[in-house]
Protein backbone atom coordinates (compact mmCIF):
# COMPACT_ATOMS: atom_id res chain seq x y z
CA UNK A 1 0.00 0.00 0.00
CA UNK A 2 1.29 3.81 -0.82
CA UNK A 3 0.48 6.44 1.83
CA UNK A 4 -0.70 9.49 0.67
CA UNK A 5 1.74 11.78 2.19
CA UNK A 6 5.36 11.59 0.40
CA UNK A 7 7.85 10.52 2.61
CA UNK A 8 11.53 11.82 3.95
CA UNK A 9 13.35 10.49 0.01
CA UNK A 10 10.69 12.96 -2.04
CA UNK A 11 11.03 15.36 0.37
CA UNK A 12 15.42 15.55 0.74
CA UNK A 13 15.24 15.44 -2.99
CA UNK A 14 12.62 18.25 -3.40
CA UNK A 15 14.75 20.50 -1.48
CA UNK A 16 17.43 19.83 -3.78
CA UNK A 17 15.01 20.42 -6.65
CA UNK A 18 14.47 23.80 -5.81
CA UNK A 19 17.64 25.21 -5.79
CA UNK A 20 18.29 24.15 -9.69
CA UNK A 21 14.63 24.73 -11.21
CA UNK A 22 11.53 27.61 -10.52
CA UNK A 23 9.54 26.11 -9.01
CA UNK A 24 11.34 22.72 -8.06
CA UNK A 25 9.97 20.70 -11.07
CA UNK A 26 10.36 20.59 -14.95
CA UNK A 27 6.73 20.26 -15.73
CA UNK A 28 4.30 22.74 -14.06
CA UNK A 29 1.68 19.44 -14.42
CA UNK A 30 3.64 18.04 -12.14
CA UNK A 31 1.14 16.90 -8.85
CA UNK A 32 2.62 18.27 -5.19
CA UNK A 33 0.57 18.39 -1.63
CA UNK A 34 3.28 20.53 -1.66
CA UNK A 35 6.04 18.38 -2.31
CA UNK A 36 6.14 16.14 -5.40
CA UNK A 37 6.34 12.35 -5.19
CA UNK A 38 9.90 11.41 -6.58
CA UNK A 39 9.68 7.84 -8.49
CA UNK A 40 12.69 5.28 -8.43
CA UNK A 41 11.09 2.57 -11.02
CA UNK A 42 8.31 1.37 -12.71
CA UNK A 43 7.23 -2.14 -13.06
CA UNK A 44 3.96 -3.13 -15.58
CA UNK A 45 0.78 -1.03 -14.05
CA UNK A 46 3.02 -0.42 -10.57
CA UNK A 47 5.56 2.29 -10.05
CA UNK A 48 7.71 2.50 -6.74
CA UNK A 49 8.61 5.73 -5.29
CA UNK A 50 12.13 6.75 -4.10
CA UNK A 51 10.70 6.06 -0.37
CA UNK A 52 9.55 2.18 -1.01
CA UNK A 53 5.88 2.69 -1.30
CA UNK A 54 3.92 0.93 -4.47
CA UNK A 55 1.20 2.33 -6.30
CA UNK A 56 -1.32 1.03 -9.29
CA UNK A 57 -0.33 3.84 -12.07
CA UNK A 58 -3.58 5.33 -13.44
CA UNK A 59 -1.33 8.10 -15.15
CA UNK A 60 0.55 6.31 -16.96
CA UNK A 61 2.86 9.19 -17.47
CA UNK A 62 -0.46 11.72 -18.82
CA UNK A 63 -1.99 8.21 -20.56
CA UNK A 64 1.43 7.58 -22.81
CA UNK A 65 2.59 3.97 -21.67
CA UNK A 66 -0.19 1.78 -22.78
CA UNK A 67 1.54 -1.29 -22.05
CA UNK A 68 2.88 -0.08 -18.89
CA UNK A 69 6.26 0.92 -17.38
CA UNK A 70 9.79 -1.62 -18.77
CA UNK A 71 7.77 -3.12 -21.30
CA UNK A 72 9.73 -6.24 -22.14
CA UNK A 73 9.25 -6.13 -26.03
CA UNK A 74 10.20 -1.98 -25.77
CA UNK A 75 13.26 -2.51 -23.62
CA UNK A 76 14.21 -4.98 -25.65
CA UNK A 77 13.84 -2.64 -29.08
CA UNK A 78 16.20 -0.02 -27.25
CA UNK A 79 18.50 -2.22 -25.65
CA UNK A 80 19.38 -3.12 -29.47
CA UNK A 81 19.18 0.14 -30.70
CA UNK A 82 21.63 1.35 -28.15
CA UNK A 83 24.31 -0.77 -29.67
CA UNK A 84 23.53 0.29 -33.00
CA UNK A 85 23.42 4.21 -32.21
CA UNK A 86 21.17 6.94 -30.36
CA UNK A 87 20.72 9.49 -33.50
CA UNK A 88 21.82 10.10 -36.85
CA UNK A 89 21.25 12.90 -39.91
CA UNK A 90 19.98 10.29 -42.34
CA UNK A 91 16.98 8.13 -41.83
CA UNK A 92 16.65 4.33 -40.69
CA UNK A 93 14.54 2.01 -42.19
CA UNK A 94 12.58 1.62 -38.89
CA UNK A 95 10.91 5.07 -39.34
CA UNK A 96 9.80 3.65 -43.02
CA UNK A 97 8.13 0.71 -40.95
CA UNK A 98 6.72 2.79 -38.02
CA UNK A 99 4.96 5.07 -40.97
CA UNK A 100 3.28 1.66 -42.70
CA UNK A 101 1.93 0.74 -39.89
CA UNK A 102 0.16 4.26 -39.30
CA UNK A 103 -0.98 4.36 -42.82
CA UNK A 104 -2.45 0.61 -42.75
CA UNK A 105 -4.04 1.14 -39.04
CA UNK A 106 -5.04 4.73 -39.23
CA UNK A 107 -7.94 5.94 -42.01
CA UNK A 108 -7.10 9.47 -43.92
CA UNK A 109 -3.46 9.27 -42.74
CA UNK A 110 -1.96 8.54 -46.46
CA UNK A 111 1.54 10.32 -45.32
CA UNK A 112 3.30 10.82 -42.07
CA UNK A 113 5.81 13.18 -40.79
CA UNK A 114 7.65 12.75 -37.98
CA UNK A 115 8.40 15.49 -34.37
CA UNK A 116 9.32 15.09 -31.34
CA UNK A 117 6.27 15.79 -29.30
CA UNK A 118 2.47 16.42 -29.67
CA UNK A 119 2.69 20.30 -29.40
CA UNK A 120 5.27 20.16 -32.64
CA UNK A 121 2.73 17.81 -33.75
CA UNK A 122 -0.06 19.91 -33.37
CA UNK A 123 2.30 22.94 -34.78
CA UNK A 124 3.19 21.79 -37.64
CA UNK A 125 -0.64 20.03 -38.85
CA UNK A 126 -1.75 24.06 -37.95
CA UNK A 127 0.90 25.18 -40.31
CA UNK A 128 0.31 22.88 -42.88
CA UNK A 129 -3.12 23.78 -42.96
CA UNK A 130 -2.25 27.56 -43.73
CA UNK A 131 0.36 26.23 -46.21
CA UNK A 132 -2.41 24.41 -48.12
CA UNK A 133 -5.24 26.84 -47.74
CA UNK A 134 -3.40 30.25 -47.75
CA UNK A 135 -5.27 31.30 -44.99
CA UNK A 136 -3.85 32.18 -41.34
CA UNK A 137 -6.86 31.71 -38.96
CA UNK A 138 -7.98 28.64 -36.87
CA UNK A 139 -10.65 27.59 -35.05
CA UNK A 140 -10.44 25.42 -31.84
CA UNK A 141 -12.81 23.66 -28.91
CA UNK A 142 -12.84 26.12 -25.52
CA UNK A 143 -10.32 24.32 -22.50
CA UNK A 144 -8.81 21.70 -25.31
CA UNK A 145 -5.35 21.14 -24.66
CA UNK A 146 -3.20 21.10 -27.69
CA UNK A 147 -0.13 21.81 -26.54
CA UNK A 148 2.18 24.89 -26.04
CA UNK A 149 1.69 26.58 -29.57
CA UNK A 150 0.10 29.89 -29.00
CA UNK A 151 -2.72 29.46 -31.31
CA UNK A 152 -3.40 26.22 -29.93
CA UNK A 153 -3.17 27.79 -26.49
CA UNK A 154 -5.80 30.03 -26.87
CA UNK A 155 -8.80 29.55 -24.52
CA UNK A 156 -7.03 26.73 -22.66
CA UNK A 157 -7.50 28.59 -19.21
CA UNK A 158 -10.99 30.70 -19.79
CA UNK A 159 -12.67 30.77 -16.42
CA UNK A 160 -16.27 32.04 -15.45
CA UNK A 161 -14.91 35.18 -15.60
CA UNK A 162 -13.76 35.48 -18.78
CA UNK A 163 -15.07 32.84 -21.04
CA UNK A 164 -17.44 35.19 -22.29
CA UNK A 165 -21.25 34.46 -23.55
CA UNK A 166 -22.39 30.89 -24.65
CA UNK A 167 -22.73 31.43 -28.07
CA UNK A 168 -19.62 32.97 -28.67
CA UNK A 169 -16.97 32.01 -26.18
CA UNK A 170 -14.24 34.87 -26.38
CA UNK A 171 -10.84 34.11 -27.24
CA UNK A 172 -8.93 34.80 -23.76
CA UNK A 173 -4.82 34.34 -23.55
CA UNK A 174 -3.07 31.18 -21.80
CA UNK A 175 -0.73 33.20 -20.11
CA UNK A 176 0.59 36.73 -19.58
CA UNK A 177 1.86 38.43 -22.76
CA UNK A 178 0.04 36.19 -24.90
CA UNK A 179 0.22 38.66 -27.91
CA UNK A 180 -3.49 40.11 -28.89
CA UNK A 181 -2.86 39.21 -32.19
CA UNK A 182 -2.74 35.74 -31.63
CA UNK A 183 -5.86 36.11 -29.88
CA UNK A 184 -7.28 37.88 -33.03
CA UNK A 185 -6.78 34.63 -35.23
CA UNK A 186 -8.46 32.17 -32.75
CA UNK A 187 -12.32 31.39 -32.74
CA UNK A 188 -13.35 29.42 -30.16
CA UNK A 189 -16.25 27.58 -30.17
CA UNK A 190 -18.18 25.25 -27.42
CA UNK A 191 -17.71 21.28 -27.61
CA UNK A 192 -21.04 20.28 -28.26
CA UNK A 193 -22.66 22.73 -29.66
CA UNK A 194 -23.86 22.47 -32.77
CA UNK A 195 -26.00 25.65 -34.10
CA UNK A 196 -23.37 27.52 -32.56
CA UNK A 197 -20.24 25.58 -34.43
CA UNK A 198 -21.97 25.42 -37.79
CA UNK A 199 -22.85 29.38 -37.37
CA UNK A 200 -19.73 30.10 -36.31
CA UNK A 201 -17.40 28.28 -39.22
CA UNK A 202 -20.09 29.36 -41.49
CA UNK A 203 -19.17 33.43 -40.69
CA UNK A 204 -15.63 32.91 -40.30
CA UNK A 205 -14.96 30.37 -43.22
CA UNK A 206 -13.32 32.11 -45.66
CA UNK A 207 -10.43 33.26 -43.23
CA UNK A 208 -9.77 29.90 -41.41
CA UNK A 209 -7.15 27.69 -42.76
CA UNK A 210 -7.96 25.08 -39.91
CA UNK A 211 -10.48 23.79 -37.30
CA UNK A 212 -9.02 21.41 -34.84
CA UNK A 213 -10.89 19.53 -32.97
CA UNK A 214 -9.75 16.85 -30.08
CA UNK A 215 -13.03 13.93 -30.62
CA UNK A 216 -13.05 13.64 -26.74
CA UNK A 217 -11.00 16.64 -25.18
CA UNK A 218 -9.60 15.06 -21.87
CA UNK A 219 -9.07 19.08 -20.18
CA UNK A 220 -12.12 20.03 -21.02
CA UNK A 221 -13.83 16.93 -19.22
CA UNK A 222 -13.41 13.72 -21.15
CA UNK A 223 -16.96 13.82 -22.56
CA UNK A 224 -17.86 12.21 -26.21
CA UNK A 225 -18.88 14.31 -28.92
CA UNK A 226 -22.41 14.33 -29.79
CA UNK A 227 -22.47 12.72 -33.59
CA UNK A 228 -24.42 16.37 -34.46
CA UNK A 229 -21.85 18.11 -33.48
CA UNK A 230 -19.26 16.00 -35.84
CA UNK A 231 -21.64 16.03 -38.52
CA UNK A 232 -21.56 20.38 -37.93
CA UNK A 233 -17.77 20.80 -37.81
CA UNK A 234 -17.37 18.63 -40.70
CA UNK A 235 -20.09 19.11 -43.11
CA UNK A 236 -19.58 23.34 -42.88
CA UNK A 237 -15.78 23.06 -42.75
CA UNK A 238 -15.74 21.36 -45.82
CA UNK A 239 -18.85 23.52 -47.66
CA UNK A 240 -15.71 26.51 -46.78
CA UNK A 241 -12.88 25.14 -47.67
CA UNK A 242 -11.23 24.56 -44.18
CA UNK A 243 -9.32 21.85 -43.29
CA UNK A 244 -10.27 19.40 -40.00
CA UNK A 245 -7.55 18.84 -37.85
CA UNK A 246 -8.06 15.66 -35.41
CA UNK A 247 -6.24 15.77 -32.32
CA UNK A 248 -5.66 12.58 -31.55
CA UNK A 249 -1.89 12.66 -29.59
CA UNK A 250 -3.88 11.15 -26.07
CA UNK A 251 -6.92 10.07 -28.01
CA UNK A 252 -5.14 7.12 -30.78
CA UNK A 253 -5.71 4.70 -28.10
CA UNK A 254 -9.09 4.91 -27.90
CA UNK A 255 -10.03 2.46 -30.73
CA UNK A 256 -7.59 0.03 -32.84
CA UNK A 257 -8.26 2.79 -35.49
CA UNK A 258 -8.14 5.84 -33.25
CA UNK A 259 -10.74 8.12 -32.14
CA UNK A 260 -11.78 9.64 -35.19
CA UNK A 261 -12.99 6.54 -36.90
CA UNK A 262 -14.48 5.60 -33.67
CA UNK A 263 -16.92 8.81 -33.90
CA UNK A 264 -17.27 9.48 -37.29
CA UNK A 265 -14.87 12.27 -37.85
CA UNK A 266 -12.96 12.21 -41.10
CA UNK A 267 -10.06 15.23 -40.66
CA UNK A 268 -7.68 15.95 -43.51
CA UNK A 269 -4.86 15.83 -40.71
CA UNK A 270 -4.06 13.83 -37.75
CA UNK A 271 -1.94 14.48 -35.02
CA UNK A 272 -0.28 11.80 -33.34
CA UNK A 273 2.09 10.85 -30.44
CA UNK A 274 1.90 9.49 -26.46
CA UNK A 275 1.58 5.44 -27.53
CA UNK A 276 3.39 5.61 -30.51
CA UNK A 277 6.70 6.32 -29.15
CA UNK A 278 6.54 3.69 -26.90
CA UNK A 279 7.46 5.50 -23.84
CA UNK A 280 9.71 8.01 -25.65
CA UNK A 281 9.49 11.25 -26.52
CA UNK A 282 7.52 11.44 -30.31
CA UNK A 283 5.20 12.88 -31.98
CA UNK A 284 3.29 12.19 -35.83
CA UNK A 285 1.59 14.47 -38.07
CA UNK A 286 -0.60 12.48 -40.79
CA UNK A 287 -3.39 13.32 -43.78
CA UNK A 288 -4.39 13.31 -46.50
CA UNK A 289 -1.50 13.05 -49.44
CA UNK A 290 -2.31 16.22 -50.86
CA UNK A 291 -2.06 18.38 -47.78
CA UNK A 292 0.61 16.39 -46.59
CA UNK A 293 2.59 17.75 -49.81
CA UNK A 294 3.21 20.83 -47.78
CA UNK A 295 6.38 19.08 -46.32
CA UNK A 296 7.84 18.01 -49.87
CA UNK A 297 10.96 19.16 -50.05
CA UNK A 298 12.38 16.99 -53.19
CA UNK A 299 11.85 19.62 -55.80
CA UNK A 300 13.47 22.40 -53.71
CA UNK A 301 12.04 24.49 -50.86
CA UNK A 302 8.78 22.86 -50.02
CA UNK A 303 5.55 25.23 -48.60
CA UNK A 304 6.22 24.19 -45.76
CA UNK A 305 9.94 23.56 -44.37
CA UNK A 306 10.20 20.98 -41.39
CA UNK A 307 13.37 20.20 -39.82
CA UNK A 308 14.23 18.83 -36.11
CA UNK A 309 17.75 17.19 -35.22
CA UNK A 310 15.95 14.16 -33.03
CA UNK A 311 12.40 14.18 -35.24
CA UNK A 312 12.12 10.59 -36.52
CA UNK A 313 14.94 9.69 -33.66
CA UNK A 314 15.76 5.80 -33.66
CA UNK A 315 15.55 5.34 -30.59
CA UNK A 316 11.20 6.74 -30.10
CA UNK A 317 10.79 5.08 -33.57
CA UNK A 318 12.36 1.66 -32.60
CA UNK A 319 10.38 1.80 -28.86
CA UNK A 320 6.98 3.04 -30.97
CA UNK A 321 7.24 0.00 -33.40
CA UNK A 322 7.38 -2.57 -30.66
CA UNK A 323 4.89 -0.88 -28.47
CA UNK A 324 2.13 -0.10 -31.78
CA UNK A 325 2.68 -3.73 -33.16
CA UNK A 326 1.56 -5.19 -29.94
CA UNK A 327 -1.45 -2.96 -29.26
CA UNK A 328 -3.43 -5.29 -31.48
CA UNK A 329 -6.75 -6.14 -31.65
CA UNK A 330 -6.71 -8.46 -28.56
CA UNK A 331 -4.83 -5.48 -26.32
CA UNK A 332 -7.30 -3.21 -27.18
CA UNK A 333 -10.51 -5.81 -26.49
CA UNK A 334 -8.36 -6.14 -23.09
CA UNK A 335 -8.38 -2.89 -22.51
CA UNK A 336 -11.84 -2.38 -23.58
CA UNK A 337 -13.75 -4.71 -20.92
CA UNK A 338 -11.18 -2.98 -18.12
CA UNK A 339 -12.52 0.23 -19.30
CA UNK A 340 -15.87 -0.81 -19.08
CA UNK A 341 -15.43 -2.91 -15.64
CA UNK A 342 -13.74 0.61 -14.00
CA UNK A 343 -16.72 2.91 -15.51
CA UNK A 344 -19.19 1.06 -14.71
CA UNK A 345 -18.37 0.02 -11.31
CA UNK A 346 -17.38 3.13 -10.27
CA UNK A 347 -21.31 4.84 -12.19
CA UNK A 348 -22.74 1.46 -10.15
CA UNK A 349 -20.72 3.19 -6.59
CA UNK A 350 -22.14 6.56 -7.33
CA UNK A 351 -25.72 5.34 -7.99
CA UNK A 352 -25.98 3.45 -4.81
CA UNK A 353 -24.65 5.98 -2.52
CA UNK A 354 -26.36 9.03 -4.20
CA UNK A 355 -23.25 11.09 -4.34
CA UNK A 356 -22.40 13.98 -6.17
CA UNK A 357 -20.14 12.30 -8.53
CA UNK A 358 -20.10 11.21 -12.34
CA UNK A 359 -18.21 9.17 -14.58
CA UNK A 360 -16.80 10.05 -18.25
CA UNK A 361 -14.19 8.09 -20.69
CA UNK A 362 -14.32 5.59 -23.07
CA UNK A 363 -12.53 2.49 -23.73
CA UNK A 364 -8.86 2.59 -21.70
CA UNK A 365 -10.17 6.28 -20.67
CA UNK A 366 -11.99 7.43 -17.57
CA UNK A 367 -11.94 10.84 -15.41
CA UNK A 368 -14.11 11.19 -12.58
CA UNK A 369 -16.13 14.58 -11.73
CA UNK A 370 -17.44 15.80 -8.58
CA UNK A 371 -20.96 16.74 -9.92
CA UNK A 372 -24.12 15.17 -10.29
CA UNK A 373 -24.80 15.54 -13.81
CA UNK A 374 -22.32 14.40 -16.75
CA UNK A 375 -21.37 17.68 -17.82
CA UNK A 376 -21.33 18.44 -22.02
CA UNK A 377 -18.55 20.64 -22.67
CA UNK A 378 -15.57 22.59 -20.71
CA UNK A 379 -18.02 25.02 -18.94
CA UNK A 380 -19.96 22.64 -17.67
CA UNK A 381 -17.30 20.48 -16.31
CA UNK A 382 -15.66 23.51 -14.96
CA UNK A 383 -15.43 22.48 -11.14
CA UNK A 384 -16.50 25.15 -8.13
CA UNK A 385 -13.62 25.24 -5.41
CA UNK A 386 -15.59 22.84 -2.76
CA UNK A 387 -15.51 20.42 -6.28
CA UNK A 388 -11.97 20.88 -6.22
CA UNK A 389 -11.31 20.45 -2.70
CA UNK A 390 -13.53 17.35 -2.61
CA UNK A 391 -11.17 16.16 -5.90
CA UNK A 392 -8.13 16.70 -4.05
CA UNK A 393 -9.60 14.38 -1.11
CA UNK A 394 -10.54 11.74 -3.40
CA UNK A 395 -6.91 11.85 -5.13
CA UNK A 396 -5.35 11.61 -1.35
CA UNK A 397 -7.53 8.54 -0.63
CA UNK A 398 -6.68 6.72 -3.66
CA UNK A 399 -2.75 7.46 -2.68
CA UNK A 400 -3.58 6.26 1.20
CA UNK A 401 -4.73 2.79 -0.64
CA UNK A 402 -2.07 2.51 -3.22
CA UNK A 403 -3.39 3.92 -6.34
CA UNK A 404 -1.67 7.10 -8.10
CA UNK A 405 -5.36 8.66 -9.59
CA UNK A 406 -4.44 12.15 -11.35
CA UNK A 407 -6.01 15.14 -10.33
CA UNK A 408 -8.68 16.70 -12.48
CA UNK A 409 -7.20 14.92 -15.12
CA UNK A 410 -7.48 11.64 -17.57
CA UNK A 411 -7.56 7.89 -15.66
CA UNK A 412 -5.75 5.30 -17.92
CA UNK A 413 -5.56 1.58 -18.05
CA UNK A 414 -2.56 -0.20 -19.56
CA UNK A 415 -2.44 -3.50 -20.96
CA UNK A 416 -0.45 -5.01 -17.28
CA UNK A 417 -3.49 -4.37 -15.98
CA UNK A 418 -5.60 -7.44 -15.03
CA UNK A 419 -9.35 -7.43 -13.81
CA UNK A 420 -8.43 -7.89 -10.06
CA UNK A 421 -6.49 -4.49 -10.18
CA UNK A 422 -9.77 -2.90 -11.91
CA UNK A 423 -11.67 -4.13 -9.29
CA UNK A 424 -9.23 -2.55 -6.70
CA UNK A 425 -10.18 1.25 -8.14
CA UNK A 426 -13.89 0.11 -7.87
CA UNK A 427 -13.64 -0.98 -3.94
CA UNK A 428 -11.58 2.34 -3.69
CA UNK A 429 -13.45 4.51 -4.92
CA UNK A 430 -16.35 2.84 -3.05
CA UNK A 431 -14.44 3.31 0.33
CA UNK A 432 -13.96 6.81 -0.54
CA UNK A 433 -17.72 7.46 -0.89
CA UNK A 434 -18.11 5.52 2.40
CA UNK A 435 -15.75 7.59 4.49
CA UNK A 436 -16.49 10.62 2.92
CA UNK A 437 -20.42 10.60 3.15
CA UNK A 438 -20.09 13.49 5.46
CA UNK A 439 -18.64 16.24 2.82
CA UNK A 440 -21.86 16.12 0.90
CA UNK A 441 -24.47 15.38 3.53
Amino acid sequence: MGASMVGQGSKERFARAQLVFPDGTSRASIERDPVPRYVARGNGSYLIDVDGNQFLDLNANFTTLIHGHAFGPVVEALAHQLHLGTCFAYPTETEIALAELLCERIPRVERVRFVNTGTEAVLFAIKAARAFTGRSKIAKLEGAYHGAYDWAEVSLAATPDNWGSPSGPRSTPSYRGMPASVLDEVIVMRFNDADAARRLLSLHGRDLAAVIIDPMPSRAGLIPPKPDFIAAVQETARMNGVLVIADEVLNLRQSFEGASALYGLVPDLITMGKIIGGGLPIGAIGGRHEVMEVFDASAGRPLLPQGGTFSANPLSIKAGLAAMRHLDHAAIAHLEDLGNLVRNGIARAISKSEAPFCVTGAASLFRVHPMVQVPNDNREAYPTPNASKLMKQLVNFFAENGIILPLGGTASISTPMNRTDAKLVVEVFSGFLDSHRACWT
